[in-house]
């Protein structure tokens, strides 16, 4: 960074209340504000067309997840009348209330720039969504054929009568409520029924190319088919009306792990559950007329805030199947090559590489391969005696436990902590545990009351001098997929004092006795929190005798207080403190007095920004920081979290490098106002715009070039 900045002249602040709710953002809107800038990349015409389309659906899945847990608790505590706030001091019903104003906003721009924006100009790429009154007589005539051989043998209708109760719903699933009229086989009068698209049926049809008017990329929703053919589910009768549905539901799971004796067998008897929770939403056609949705919201024991009426179909996630099902790469982002450092080529030997120098890895600039061959070669390696890791997510069929499974069938010692309350994850960590056990492997679940978060290897090597520790530690998920699409730092390293504390974190995870003291890492729920505080406190200490003080963070999440008002007190005192923060950010920056030192912003680009990187300018001699933790309550407290110095001067002055790179960023940006809103940043006068994502992509295909 050289110099480090002069210390920002401040006025002593006038007395404020560090409890003062008006300093707290509420998290809730905070993460709804986040949707937002993701719904903004679905209009950015800068991202190619078919991204565009991936971002709405992005938006669209995050809205889900922020209803099945943030909302449906918050609901929960509504109804038993807690009183329970953060640090804000909204009261549950006061946050249901501002996200129901600012949720029905943002799913009403969804539907906006789907039906406004996309769907037209991804016709005129010759991507058509052909709607019924379109179809000429080629396209209904196969899509008759579609629905009577494809979904009529798979689909049950239910009318509703007294001996057809209403059906049970599964959470997020297509559901259409039909109005029927006239009289069936029994002499029954028409009524209400009940039809569930199966769920292995394709949301989103493709019309084969060849036929009278059809493209090579014309689709069909399949509400559309249902509503087009419903009369043939209902023989003799009329349907005066067919709607689609969807019901979100309450998707948290509760296991008392103290009061189970196996907690693998616990969670699968509770993952059923998470079909049929308590409903928190409930999206249908615009078009419904008020006496069903009435009928509906009855039913899910919902009120009318709930209701969402949409404007096309009910999920929009499932139009991601016409990004995969179009192979066209103009309308696509450019692929990409990933750089490996020097001696991390597979053919190299990973051990030697690491003996003598740290690595630090970038993901997905820097490949992930590396991490997979530092497992490969312990499992293949003689010399290698144990192999321990953390998983919190891997993804089905992982590469990362192919090479665990190979160690474990190699005579290697391999244990692994497999979290298996990684939310909406827990079945595949299931069936990984599974896999490991089988194969020989030592499995736990970790700490009771605390989840594995941490994400760690420690592979043990016999050498001439004795047992040596090899070390990865890392931002993110040992997961392949997500490597190509999520920011995240890796560090490989043989140093003994870093070794000597993953050893410890281990023994911490898998035996018992008190924790042991470490010698480098911070470590939740022990360390860590004041050990931040500490830094943050040391920074303000500077300020408040003259010297320059700074710091930088930059990470997912900054929701709990009491780091909140660390910074605010190093603000006020003059330290020059900014924030990229990717999601939720309680934070309020620039208020007058306290915050104005503070700037927050958002990185929104083609990869989610996921790295947790923590500087503190400690008097001119730099301290960098990367974790596995955000800045919440949870990461601190309920969670196994390591926060690691980074010691190499190399590596070191290129983490600083790359934060103020992400500052300097004036096109993917966001930048936080005190009210809570944020604004897109641009470039200023005379100003060549910059996008930190780009400029790292050009570096690593740089580095291929001249290794």
């Amino acid at each position: 960074m050289g110099e480090a900045p002069a210390r920002i002249e401040q006025p002593p602040a006038t007395e404020w209340d560090p409890q003062d709710p008006a300093l707290f953002i509420n998290r809730e809107l905070s993460l709804l504000e986040f949707n937002h800038r993701v719904l903004e990349q679905a209009k950015d015409t800068t991202n190619p067309l078919l991204e565009r389309l991936r971002f709405l659906c992005i938006s669209s899945t995050n809205l889900d997840e922020f209803f099945e847990i943030r909302v449906a608790g918050l609901m929960q505590k509504a109804e038993v009348g807690a009183i329970q706030v953060g640090a804000d001091q909204m009261q549950p019903t006061e946050v249901l209330a501002a996200i129901g104003e600012r949720a029905h906003e943002l799913v009403d721009e969804q539907y906006r720039v789907l039906n406004d924006i996309l769907i037209p100009q991804l016709a005129d790429e010759g991507i058509r969504f052909v709607r019924r009154s379109e179809w000429t007589e080629d396209q209904e005539r196969w899509l008759r054929n579609y629905f009577e051989n494809e979904l009529l043998p798979v689909i049950s209708p239910m009318g509703l009568d007294p001996a057809h109760p209403f059906p049970r719903i599964l959470n997020k699933s297509l559901n259409f409520i039909v109005s029927l009229r006239g009289k069936d086989a029994f002499g029954r009068s028409g009524g209400t029924a009940i039809v569930q698209a199966p769920r292995a049926l394709p949301r989103v049809i493709q019309l084969p190319p060849g036929e009278e008017g059809n493209g090579c990329h014309d689709f069909v929703f399949l509400t559309s088919v249902i509503h087009t053919f419903v009369e043939q589910l209902f023989p003799g009768m009329r349907v005066r009306g067919c709607y689609q549905f969807r019901v979100t539901r309450n998707s948290d799971l509760f296991v008392d792990e103290e009061e189970v004796d196996d907690l693998l067998l616990a969670l699968e008897g509770e993952l059923a559950s998470r079909r049929y929770g308590d409903g928190v939403r409930l999206e249908i056609a615009d078009n419904c007329p008020d006496d069903m949705a009435d009928f509906l919201l009855r039913k899910f024991e919902l009120g009318r805030d709930s209701l969402y009426q949409v404007n096309g179909p009910v999920n929009l996630n499932r139009l991601l199947a016409v990004y995969d099902l179009v192979d066209r790469a103009d309308l696509k982002y450019p692929p990409f090559q990933q750089s490996v450092p020097t001696g991390m080529h597979p053919n190299a030997s990973i051990f030697d590489t690491i003996a003598r120098r740290d690595v630090l890895l970038h993901h997905p600039f820097d490949s992930f391969t590396p991490v997979l061959d530092f497992l490969r070669q312990a499992a293949a390696d003689s010399k290698v005696l144990a192999v321990k890791q953390t998983l919190y997510r891997t993804g089905p069929d992982s590469p990362v436990v192919d090479q665990l499974v190979a160690a474990a069938k190699a005579g290697k010692e391999v244990t692994v902590v497999v979290e298996l309350r990684a939310r909406f994850d827990e079945q595949e960590n299931i069936t990984l545990a599974n896999r490991l056990q089988e194969a020989g492997a030592h499995v736990v679940y970790g700490i009771v009351g605390y989840k594995t978060h941490a994400k760690m290897i420690l592979v043990v090597r016999r050498e001439k001098r004795g047992l040596r520790n090899y070390i990865h530690l890392g931002t993110g998920n040992y997961h392949t997929k997500t490597a190509r699409a999520y920011t995240d730092y890796g560090l490989l390293s043989s140093n003994r004092a870093l070794g000597q504390d993953v050893h410890n974190m281990f023994l911490q995870l898998t035996s018992l006795g008190r924790v042991p003291e470490m010698n480098r890492l911070l470590h939740a729920p022990f360390t860590l929190q004041s050990g931040l505080l500490d830094r943050i406190a040391a920074e303000r200490d500077r300020a408040v005798a003259g010297e320059s003080a700074r710091i930088i963070a930059k990470l997912n999440a900054l929701v709990e207080p009491k780091i909140i008002t660390a910074l605010y007190e190093a603000a006020a005192a003059g330290v020059s403190i900014d924030l990229i923060v990717r999601g939720m950010c309680c934070l309020r920056p620039g208020v007058e007095g306290i915050s104005e030192n503070i700037r927050v912003r958002s990185i929104v680009g083609r990869f989610l920004e996921h790295t947790r990187v923590y500087y503190f300018d400690n008097g001119g001699q730099p301290q960098v920081w990367l974790s596995s933790a955000d800045w919440m309550e949870r990461n601190f407290f309920r969670r196994v979290e390591t926060c690691f110095p980074i010691e190499n001067r190399r590596i070191r002055e290129r983490l600083v490098r790359e934060l103020e790179s992400y500052l300097a960023d004036n096109t993917q940006a966001w930048l936080l106002a005190s009210d809570g809103r944020y604004e897109r940043a641009v470039p200023a006068a005379g100003e060549e715009p910059y996008g930190v994502q780009q400029a790292l992509l050009a570096e690593a295909a740089e580095s291929l070039q001249n290794p």
